[in-house]
């Protein structure tokens, strides 16, 4: 058993840190995350970590290298500072996007991401929503990958869901996921075929499933520059849906985000707080935000008491 518990917050996201903090009933430990005048990252802990159960509560989001290099020196300290064991709380895993390789001569940055993680001394980590569930098998240390899909699922099912309700995917690869959501809501599923012409550019050709007439809801992990779903959303408007949804975990919201979705057929975008909003997003009143603050508290709760965790892929919580 490891001494009490510590929990730290660098720079990304430190809204959902507090949030986590307070459900678990204890401050964020002292520390000072800044940048020395060239840039470098500095880190300094104010509070006594020798022997204690340190939780880094760090999503790699954007600046995403700036995120990263907080973590890890965060980590480096703690280690050196003789913590007991350090697990990076990480709700949005950043760079997990090139989990295999493609094309000829590049890189798997998820399993680069993985050895960085292990060699600053991290003992265990702790995120979700993993681009590919496969990345967990990137590590030589436990990976607890949450899904925010109760969550998720709970606000489709008292606020969204009727009787003419279809799950749409948003590209193949999203079927298994889409079709887990339909099982549970006793919806219709629906799958949009796309060819992808370039790098965050996508072409829909045409829908999968009856979306004539119903309440169409799209259910992706992540949003980065909203192509995707904006392309997707029109065509299924155009396939003769009367609404169309999105419900999705990660907001990354690069580029022309925003102004997509402002100008995009959705009557609503439901994303978690994983990734901290942009203030032009936050005014969006077509963006609402659920707040994973409680999946990932009683996560890391169960962690430091070494109990399963298991019940939160069933049940889950939140805001």
């Amino acid at each position: 058993m490891y001494g009490e518990m510590v929990l730290f917050s660098g720079n990304a996201n430190q809204a959902l840190a507090q949030r986590i903090a307070e459900r678990i009933g204890m401050p964020l430990g002292d520390a000072l995350v800044g940048r020395f005048s060239d840039g470098e990252t500095r880190v300094e802990l104010k509070h006594n970590v020798r022997g204690r159960d340190v939780f880094l509560i760090q999503p790699t989001c954007s600046p995403a290298n700036d995120s990263l290099m907080e973590l890890l020196i965060m980590a480096e300290a703690c280690k050196r500072s003789s913590a007991g064991r350090v697990t990076a709380v990480m709700p949005y895993f950043g760079y997990a996007r090139q989990d295999r390789k493609v094309a000829p001569r590049v890189p798997i940055t998820a399993k680069l991401m993985a050895d960085l993680i292990q060699a600053a001394g991290i003992s265990r980590v702790l995120t979700m929503d993993l681009h590919a569930g496969q990345i967990q098998g990137f590590f030589n240390i436990p990976v607890d990958n949450l899904y925010a899909q109760p969550l998720l699922y709970r606000c489709i099912k008292e606020e969204l869901l009727t009787k003419d309700t279809v799950i749409v995917s948003p590209d193949a690869g999203g079927v298994e996921r889409a079709r887990s959501y339909a099982w549970r809501l006793g919806a219709d599923l629906a799958i949009i075929d796309k060819r992808r012409s370039g790098p965050n550019e996508a072409e829909v050709m045409h829908i999968i499933g009856d979306v004539q007439g119903k309440r169409a809801i799209l259910i992706d992990d992540m949003i980065d520059t909203a192509g995707t779903l904006a392309h997707g959303a029109r065509a299924v408007m155009e396939a003769g849906a009367k609404s169309v949804f999105a419900v999705t975990t990660h907001a990354v919201l690069s580029g022309p985000a925003v102004d997509r979705i402002e100008q995009s057929v959705f009557e609503k975008v439901v994303v978690t707080d994983t990734i901290p909003l942009s203030a032009r997003a936050s005014q969006s009143a077509k963006i609402r935000v659920l707040s994973v603050s409680s999946l990932l508290a009683e996560a890391i709760r169960s962690i430091h008491f070494n109990d399963s965790i298991s019940r939160l892929f069933l049940n889950g919580g939140g805001d």
